[in-house]
């Protein structure tokens, strides 16, 4: 459970973060909506109170033009405080006209039941009077703000209004005000009740949406976890599940690819570690046996020489394991370096053929092409590339059968030379040959204890001849033959 609960942290935050981050747009989409809400609100509401302080300014002037220069009139005053009360009823705002003094001469308090006009000051805008400044600037074309009217209003209200002219002279300015509080309140306790409801339901969906690709795009990450323990434990078999496309994909099936490489790497290493032991322990106790034997005198004086021979040939054995095993641990760390000097590749072939002699006689093996070889000087490290070809050689020596044949090939065109060593035999399988040149691996496991070697030879070849700037390739056929070919720069 304590696992299972730590393997989940990379879901919890992603999902916190996720889910945050949403939330977050969703607080600026409501936000943004509020503001411009409001912003549509406030024009709207204006076009509206300016609308209809238009008509009321427009029967105001047509009223001037049918008898009454000062609106004064009982009639016109019945028919301005019906229309002013109608209005203020229609828009929710208090419509009103004051004279060029600032005060208030008509409002809908006026008019009073049964079209019975109230005397004297009304008692709502009775203390109301507009500062000069205000008509002044309502009588260049009008006035529109939110403003306390200079202290009118405790709180802020908009403020929409016209000039009345007769003879292009202002008699009066008619004024529509509604306090912002009162007007909005509603409108944004309909928007937020709209954007709530649906917030909510859009955060829901989008929760559980985002848990549901939380979870699936955290899964192969939770496998990788799970596998990079087992493979911390030894256990390569275990693989990602490949899902879909896109990088997640890509990174679950190069994850498999480094744990299928990672498998190989660890069967190459035990393989390497028990052929090495071998290599090791054989030798070792060939020596140990026959020294033991030499002194303790079970091995007869006459025939010593004769086994301290096949001590001396042990010694050089496991002096050659060492020394392949010495030089790639140069080659990986870099310090082994060429040294070119001129010399004769032809020559190199034939005198370490001549190592063999004993061997090949042994076996019955035919030495063929030797006497087709010309002379070929190249420029390069003449210990390592006489590595290459002790390896070549002593490889096509151990696995050509007796009676076998190994065939010989040196050539050169303008830039380079090529060698050819070919062997008959049992071959190497199709499927093996593009690893031969691993380290460590050896292509017959079936005979790994009865053929000298760990696995390195082949590798330590492609390596030097790669560091010389050449290039080795090899062809084979199964019950039939095995060749190496190389070439080096002259």
């Amino acid at each position: 459970m304590k696992r299972k609960m730590q393997s989940s942290v990379l879901f919890r935050q992603y999902f916190t973060v996720t889910s945050l981050i949403i939330l977050l747009s969703f607080i600026i989409l409501g936000s943004a909506m509020l503001f411009f809400g409001i912003r549509y609100w406030a024009g709207d509401k204006e076009r509206l109170m300016s609308e209809n302080v238009d008509n009321i300014v427009q029967t105001a002037e047509e009223l001037v033009e049918t008898g009454s220069t000062q609106l004064d009139n009982m009639n016109s005053v019945r028919i301005l405080c019906n229309m002013l009360s109608t209005i203020s009823s229609a828009i929710d705002s208090d419509v009103f006209i004051c004279n060029t003094q600032g005060d208030v001469i008509y409002c809908q308090h006026i008019l009073k039941r049964n079209m019975v006009v109230f005397t004297g000051k009304c008692p709502f805008h009775g203390s109301y009077h507009i500062s000069q400044k205000i008509l002044n600037e309502t009588a260049k074309g009008g006035y529109s703000e939110l403003t306390k009217l200079d202290g009118i209003f405790l709180n802020y209200n908009f403020v929409v209004a016209k000039p009345i002219y007769t003879n292009n002279k202002p008699i009066g300015y008619v004024f529509a005000t509604q306090p912002i509080l009162s007007g909005i309140k509603s409108f944004l306790l309909t928007i937020f009740q709209v954007f709530f409801i649906s917030a909510i339901i859009a955060l829901l969906i989008a929760c559980a949406s985002t848990y549901f690709l939380t979870y699936q795009l955290t899964r192969p990450l939770r496998e990788m976890s799970e596998a990079t323990k087992r493979y911390a434990q030894g256990e390569f078999s275990y693989r990602v599940d490949v899902t879909g496309k896109g990088e997640l994909a890509d990174l679950s099936i190069a994850f498999n690819s480094m744990a299928k490489e990672l498998a190989t790497i660890e069967s190459t290493r035990r393989s390497f570690v028990a052929n090495v032991s071998h290599e090791l322990k054989t030798p070792m106790t060939t020596i140990g046996g026959f020294i033991d034997g030499i002194l303790d005198g079970t091995i007869e004086k006459e025939k010593r020489e004769y086994y301290l021979q096949i001590v001396s040939d042990e010694v050089k054995r496991l002096s050659r394991l060492v020394t392949g095993m010495l030089n790639m641990s140069k080659i990986e760390a870099g310090e082994l370096s060429i040294k070119p000097v001129d010399f004769d590749i032809s020559e190199m072939i034939f005198k370490t053929t001549l190592a063999f002699e004993q061997i090949i006689e042994k076996k019955n093996i035919e030495i063929a092409g030797m006497d087709l070889m010309k002379s070929v000087i190249i420029k390069a490290d003449e210990d390592m590339i006489n590595q290459v070809i002790y390896n070549l050689i002593d490889n096509a020596v151990k696995f050509t059968p007796s009676g076998g044949t190994i065939t010989f090939g040196v050539e050169a065109d303008s830039k380079r030379a090529i060698v050819r060593i070919k062997n008959t035999g049992d071959g190497i399988p199709s499927d093996e040959i593009g690893r031969i040149f691993e380290r460590f691996y050896k292509v017959d496991k079936s005979r790994s204890y009865n053929v000298n070697g760990a696995g390195l030879g082949l590798y330590l070849v492609k390596t030097l001849i790669e560091m010389h700037g050449g290039q080795i390739t090899a062809i084979s056929s199964e019950n039939e033959f095995t060749e190496f070919i190389f070439w080096l720069p002259l």
